[in-house]
């Protein structure tokens, strides 16, 4: 077998957990691939360190140690190879972490098959400028549309298929995957949904309404999104958090369900509502 284990080394303790990973998984006698720009880091000579996305390619299996965010880039990388991945937390939460960095142990269960796969829903996002289409991405957890450097409200206009759902006044909107639903938009006051439930869910931003609630869609919507009043809000767009995307008056932004998936590998038999009520004990000390 071979495992491709990316880290992200700004996270406390997370090269420390790597470290632990990459000895279990020599003890069981597993290929080690690292990207190349983690050698300095990293100087351990049972390991290949190789291109980023050819350890991703070459691998049966993508370990990403880190938080969740770091998580989401690595799955990224391994949903265009259709590999799975498996999360260690290194961080404070970590709802996409299948384990934690005292459970390594459980790392001999890649190599004997016993654990399971979520195959998790993404969404397909395209911008366009004037009816161009500019550009395209992939979100495991969400796109946002939020206001930028001014103070003003952000008039967000939302269909679904050519119908008006809503022209929102708010600091911004969501549309957010099941997986998304316990990031942001929960944040935002949106609902939490079973990761095996296929759907889009449209959470406001502060809306500035008596209508504020989160709406959720069947996965066949085609949601569209313009921003009527970009001139006042310099409004951006982003996809699984990553950096800002200024929106002009010509701006749309579509988002449909992708035909990719995110595969997540389970190796404990937690269920959706037991990884949901213990990370949010571990954040709030109660639900």
């Amino acid at each position: 077998m071979t495992v491709a284990v990316h880290v992200n080394i700004t996270r406390e303790n997370a090269s420390q957990v790597a470290l632990d990973v990459c000895l279990e998984l020599k003890r069981l006698n597993v290929r080690i691939l690292m990207p190349d720009e983690l050698k300095g880091s990293f100087k351990l000579d049972y390991v290949e360190f190789i291109d980023e996305k050819e350890s991703v390619k070459k691998c049966d299996i993508l370990i990403s140690i880190g938080g969740d965010g770091t998580i989401i880039h690595s799955a990224h990388d391994a949903c265009k190879f259709d590999k799975p991945i498996l999360g260690i937390n290194a961080g404070r939460l970590g709802f996409l972490a299948g384990l934690e960095k005292q459970e390594l142990h459980l790392l001999e269960k890649l190599i004997t098959g016993d654990y399971t796969i979520d195959n998790r829903m993404m969404l397909d996002v395209r911008h366009y400028e004037a009816g161009t289409l500019v550009n395209e991405y992939s979100c495991l957890n969400d796109i946002v549309i939020a206001r930028g450097i001014s103070f003003r409200l952000c008039e967000i206009a939302a269909e679904n298929k050519g119908k008006l759902i809503f022209d929102y006044l708010a600091d911004g909107l969501i549309v957010a995957t099941p997986t998304g639903s316990t990031a942001y938009s929960l944040s935002a006051g949106g609902p939490v949904v079973d990761t095996d439930i296929e759907s889009m869910i449209l959470t406001p931003v502060c809306n500035h309404s008596l209508f504020s609630r989160s709406m959720v869609f069947k996965p066949e919507s085609e949601i569209s999104l313009y921003v009527k009043n970009p001139e006042n809000s310099n409004p951006v767009f982003s996809c699984d958090g990553q950096d800002g995307i200024p929106m002009t008056a010509d701006s749309v932004i579509t988002v449909t369900r992708s035909q990719r998936y995110t595969k997540i590998i389970r190796i404990k038999s937690d269920s959706f509502s037991d990884i949901l009520s213990y990370k949010l004990i571990e954040r709030y000390g109660q639900v």
